[in-house]
C-alpha cells in the first residue's frame, strides 16, 4: 500500500491549512507550557497532540491509532496501521533530534548496538520569524542512509558526564535525510500572532460549570 501520509503534501487545501494554522497552534502550545517565561518539557507532548489531531482531521479517527503501547518507544501514532514517529526541533540547525530519551549511559550504548530504522518520521522544524518546515521522511530513506553511513555516523551518543537526556540522530545524518529527493516538505513561515490566551480558562470554565 502506498503510504497515505503523502496526501498531506499533495493536497493544496491541506498544505495551505498546515502553513496557516500550525504556527498559531504551536504558539498556543508554548503558552500552555510556559512558566515564568520559560517553556517546559511538556511542550513536546502538546506539539505531538497537535500533529496527531491533524492526522485525525485528514484521515479520520478510525484510521489513526494514538494509543501506542510503551513497548514501541519510537512510535507515536499509526495511520492505516503504518507506524510514525513525530519529532520537532527549534532553530535552523538540524541537531538535537532524539531517537530515544534516556539518561542511562549503558542503555544508550545498547540502543545504538541494536537500533535500525523501523518507522516513518514526521519532523517539524520550528524557526520563529523565519522559514522552517514540515517534513515527511519515509522509512526507506532512513534505511538507505543508515546502511550507507553506518550506525556510528547515524547515531550520536550522549557525552560522558553530561545530562542531555537522550540518544540523537547526528546532525549530518538528519541533514542528509532532509535533503533526500524522496523526503516531502511543506515550507512553514513561523510568525507569531498577538494572542490573548489564558491557559487556565478551560479548566476555570469546568470549575464554574454544573
Amino acid at each position: 500500500m502506498t503510504n497515505r501520509i503523502i496526501e498531506l503534501f499533495d493536497d493544496e487545501t491541506t498544505v495551505e491549512r498546515i502553513q496557516r494554522k500550525l504556527p498559531y497552534l504551536f504558539q498556543l502550545a508554548e503558552i500552555e507550557s510556559s512558566r515564568a517565561g520559560r517553556i517546559g518539557m511538556q511542550v513536546g507532548s502538546l506539539r505531538e497532540q497537535i500533529i496527531v489531531a491533524l492526522l485525525i482531521y485528514k484521515f479520520g479517527e478510525a484510521n489513526v491509532e494514538s494509543e501506542i503501547p510503551i513497548t514501541e518507544p519510537e512510535v507515536d501514532v499509526k495511520v492505516y496501521d503504518e507506524p510514525i514517529s513525530i519529532k520537532t526541533i527549534t532553530g535552523k540547525s538540524f541537531s538535537g533530534v532524539k531517537l530515544i530519551w534516556t539518561v542511562d549511559a549503558e542503555k544508550a550504548k545498547e540502543f545504538r548496538r541494536n537500533y535500525y530504522p523501523h518507522c516513518d518520521i514526521i519532523l517539524i522544524q520550528i524557526v520563529w520569524d523565519d522559514i522552517g518546515g514540515f517534513y515527511y521522511i519515509p522509512l526507506d530513506v532512513q534505511k538507505r542512509l543508515f546502511d550507507s553511513i553506518g550506525r556510528n555516523n547515524y547515531i550520536k551518543l550522549p557525552k560522558p558526564g553530561t545530562n542531555p537526556r537522550g540518544v540523537e540522530i547526528t546532525k549530518e545524518a538528519l541533514s542528509s535525510l532532509i535533503e533526500d529527493k524522496a523526503t516531502k516538505n511543506i515550507q512553514i513561515e513561523w510568525q507569531k500572532r498577538d494572542v490573548n490566551y489564558n491557559p487556565y480558562k478551560r479548566w476555570l470554565d469546568y470549575w464554574r460549570g454544573d
